[in-house]
C-alpha cells in the first residue's frame, strides 16, 4: 500500500528506531512512547487488521511476541511487566490501519497516567441461554 507509514516503515522508505526485523516482521520503537520502551511489532506484509491473517501469517508473525517481549523485558532491570495489546479497527481503538500489535513495558503502578485498560464487567448481565446462543454462533462460524 503507497500511503501506508508501516509498509514505508518495512520497506525502510522512512526512519524508525528497529529494535528487531527479519524476512516476515519488523519490530520498532513506536513514536508516542506510552511507556518507555513501547515497541510496535508489525508484519512486512500488507494487512489492514486481524480479520485479514490467513493461518500462515498469523503463525509466522504471533510466533515471534514471546521472543519480543523476552527482549523488552530483559532491557531494564526496572520493568515489572508488559501490557501486549492489537486492537482491530477503528471502533478498537485502531488508528493505522496496517495490522500491528503493541509491547508495553510497564514500571510502576503510575505507568497509568495516560494509559489504562479497565474495563467495567457485565457478570451475571446475560443469561445462560443468550450464553449457550453466543457460542453456538461462533462455533458454526469457524473455519477449518
Amino acid at each position: 500500500m503507497t500511503d501506508c507509514i508501516f509498509c514505508k516503515i518495512a520497506n525502510h522508505e522512512i526512519p524508525s528506531n528497529i529494535v528487531y526485523e527479519d524476512d516476515v516482521v519488523i519490530a520498532f520503537l513506536d513514536l508516542s512512547q506510552v511507556t518507555k520502551g513501547h515497541t510496535l511489532l508489525v508484519p512486512k506484509k500488507h494487512v489492514a487488521d486481524i480479520f485479514e491473517y490467513d493461518e500462515e501469517l498469523a503463525k509466522d508473525v504471533f510466533s515471534r511476541i514471546p521472543k519480543i517481549a523476552r527482549a523488552i523485558e530483559r532491557s531494564s532491570d526496572d520493568i515489572l511487566g508488559l501490557n501486549i495489546l492489537n486492537n482491530n479497527r477503528s471502533i478498537a481503538y485502531q488508528s493505522v490501519f496496517h495490522s500491528h500489535i503493541h509491547f508495553l513495558p510497564r514500571y510502576e503502578d503510575s505507568d497509568s497516567d495516560g494509559f489504562g485498560l479497565k474495563w467495567k464487567t457485565h457478570e451475571g448481565k446475560y443469561s445462560t441461554a443468550e450464553l449457550a446462543a453466543v457460542i453456538a454462533a461462533i462455533k458454526e462460524n469457524l473455519e477449518d
